[in-house]
Formats: structure tokens, C-alpha cells, sequence
């Protein structure tokens, strides 16, 4: 049985088989369910949830204003992976380029810092998508 999160994004998309395509081929997600009829698709990673939505102009969705692309501006979705080694890989072969270079950066987090391997790529409507790799936690560096 799945076990939904406490929170969990729903992106409303233009077409649901380019979105899934992206985040189940190329990011590796899997579909938990979908209602083909109602263009819903929940996915799942590791615990890392979204629901994907396709945009349909008579099913009275909940949208605030008209929608333009890209999608999600002022948003980007942070999701752990084991490794971006394969995601770079895959999304590479789709033809899918990096938004962001893939690079290693350490966040201060009060006494620590946590360090992460990512990467931003744009899904095909534009929502801008961190794939992250952790590598731990080091002591805070004394500013020089």
C-alpha cells in the first residue's frame, strides 16, 4: 500500500504522456496510480511524491490564473536520488538539457554543513527540477 506523503505538489501539465515520459523514463519515478480519464498520474521515488495533471479547460480545474509557459515560475522541486550519475545519463539520451551543470554544494545548516550533488533540468512544461545526491555533513568552515 503506498503511503502518501503530508505533502505533495500536483503540476498541472499540457500533455500527460510527455510529462510522464520525463519523470518516469528519464528521472525514474513510478506510477503508483492514474485516472487516464481524468489525464492524473501518482507518482512515486523513493518516498518523493507528485501528482501530474493535464490541463483541460473544461474540468473546472483550480487554477488562478491563466496558465503560460513555463510552468512554475518562482519554483523548483528538490528531489533525493541514490545517485545523479544515472538520471544525467538518461536524461542526456532523451535529449533533455541540464538547466543547471551538475556540480557538488555545501548548504550551511546551522552548526553543519550539508553537502549535495545536483543538477536542475526543466520538464517539458517548465518546472524547474533538482535531482540531489547526498554526501553528508562536515563541520561549519571558519570564514576567512
Amino acid at each position: 500500500m503506498l503511503e502518501r506523503n503530508k505533502l505533495v505538489p500536483e503540476l498541472m501539465v499540457t500533455e500527460l504522456s510527455k510529462s510522464l515520459a520525463f519523470w518516469v523514463n528519464c528521472l525514474g519515478f513510478e506510477v503508483a496510480y492514474q485516472r487516464l480519464e481524468d489525464g492524473f498520474a501518482y507518482l512515486d521515488l523513493n518516498g518523493a511524491q507528485v501528482m501530474l495533471e493535464q490541463f483541460d479547460p473544461q474540468a473546472g480545474q483550480w487554477l488562478t490564473a491563466p496558465l503560460s509557459t513555463p510552468f512554475g515560475r518562482g519554483i523548483n522541486l528538490q528531489i533525493d536520488v541514490v545517485a545523479v550519475a544515472a538520471v544525467l545519463e538518461r536524461l542526456e539520451q532523451a535529449g533533455f538539457p541540464l538547466f543547471r551543470n551538475c556540480r557538488d554544494t555545501w548548504y550551511r545548516a546551522d552548526t553543519v554543513e550539508t553537502g549535495q550533488r545536483e543538477f536542475i533540468v526543466q520538464d517539458p512544461d517548465g518546472y524547474l527540477v533538482r535531482l540531489v545526491e547526498r554526501l553528508g555533513e562536515r563541520p561549519v568552515r571558519a570564514a576567512e
